[in-house]
């Protein structure tokens, strides 16, 4: 889970454009990645977080070295204050593999 917390109201459109493009590449190019679900943060417009399973580690780090992630970093990460990546281990789910 990562949490996203943009400058100001231009950037946040911004974050919201560069996302949708990311997430469609990983739709197409990431079979490993199961789930990359993104939402804004309610009563924080400025705050997005993405929630993200992936079917093991190889696919992990296939994701954040694939040239389309790293383009993403690149041109969201001047729009950012703040960043904070959390690893969670899965517990009672359902939807879960």
């Amino acid at each position: 889970m990562v949490r996203f917390d943009c400058r100001d109201e231009a950037a946040a459109v911004r974050f919201d454009e560069l996302t949708a493009v990311a997430v469609r590449e990983i739709t197409e190019l990431e079979p490993g990645t199961l789930v990359y679900a993104t939402s804004v943060v309610d009563g924080e417009p400025l705050a997005r977080v993405f929630y993200e399973v992936y079917r093991d580690r190889d696919a992990f780090r296939a994701h954040e070295e694939a040239d389309h992630v790293r383009r993403f970093h690149a041109l969201k990460d001047p729009l950012l204050t703040g960043t904070r990546v959390e690893f969670l281990t899965p517990g009672a789910a359902k939807g879960l593999p």
